[in-house]
């Protein structure tokens, strides 16, 4: 049985993850995530991962999304 871990304590975040705590749609998460060489995405074969911290960061400097 896997324990459960705050996602605030994750570093890698799963699409519906990132969407739960970043209160942002899947879709936006992954329209934000498309490009291959998005700096806060972490490809695992098809499987993206978000860069929790990277992320975040980027979202603090939008002003809207």
């Amino acid at each position: 049985m896997k324990d459960k871990i705050a996602l605030s304590q994750k570093s890698l975040l799963t699409l519906e993850e990132a969407s739960a705590y970043f209160n942002i749609g899947v879709c936006k998460i992954r329209e934000l995530t498309n490009d291959e060489n998005c700096p806060y995405v972490l490809w695992n074969g098809n499987k993206r991962l978000i860069k929790r911290q990277l992320l975040e960061e980027h979202l603090n400097r939008l002003y809207s999304i």
